[in-house]
């Protein structure tokens, strides 16, 4: 039996790529698409998904808004919770909304797919690839939490890479790319790479770059 899939993004370009990925798998069936929280929740209970793939951003609510509304009313439907902003806090919201998987946009599809399939078989069983260094790091805070991609992005910003080659090196867009700096760079407290590298430095977020060096 196919498995049904509900995709929940106000962006119908991810909705469609998103459709495309489940439908090559070939034991899933994308049965409705929804942009807003109120379509979600409405489509979840018109369709009954065996799994949601929700965006966070939506432009009446949070995903994780309309998360706790599904779960409330269906509580063995999975639900993986989708989005480009993959931090701590995000992570341990999509866990308290009673979310079944967290995903960065930015993973493989495929990384998607077997998200979905955890959520079908263990819809209250929540996973994430990033899950135990997040509670190891609520449990013992040392300083601002970079996510991988973040550390990543640090790195190559150590290495002296601007923004187009950091989008090639993480086979990511330059918009995307930007996001990743501004998040970092808000959480070094920081308003330029020179900035963003001392601090990193001085909390040990960052051995001394190969590639350039900053200045004071």
């Amino acid at each position: 039996m196919l498995m049904k899939v509900l995709l929940v993004d106000d962006h119908e370009l991810i909705r469609h790529g998103l459709r495309r990925s489940f439908e090559r798998q070939g034991d899933f069936e994308v049965v409705a698409e929804a942009g807003s929280m109120q379509e979600a929740v409405r489509a979840a209970a018109d369709f009954l998904p065996d799994v949601v793939i929700m965006d966070v951003r939506l432009p009446d609510g949070t995903g994780f808004d309309a998360t706790r509304a599904i779960r409330a009313s269906h509580p063995r439907m999975g639900i993986v919770i989708l989005t480009m902003y993959a931090g701590d806090e995000q992570l341990f919201a999509a866990l308290e909304a009673g979310a079944s998987s967290f995903i960065p946009k930015d993973a493989p599809a495929d990384d998607v797919v077997d998200a979905a399939r955890h959520a079908v078989a263990q819809p209250t069983s929540f996973s994430a690839g990033d899950l135990a260094e997040a509670l190891r790091r609520r449990l013992n805070p040392t300083g601002p939490h970079l996510t991988p991609r973040e550390a990543e992005v640090l790195q190559l910003l150590a290495e002296g890479l601007a923004v187009s080659g950091l989008a090639k090196a993480l086979f990511i867009s330059e918009s995307t790319t930007k996001t990743h700096i501004a998040r970092l760079y808000e959480k070094l407290g920081a308003s330029n790479r020179t900035q963003a590298l001392m601090s990193a430095l001085r909390l040990g977020l960052l051995n001394h770059p190969r590639g350039a060096k900053p200045q004071p």
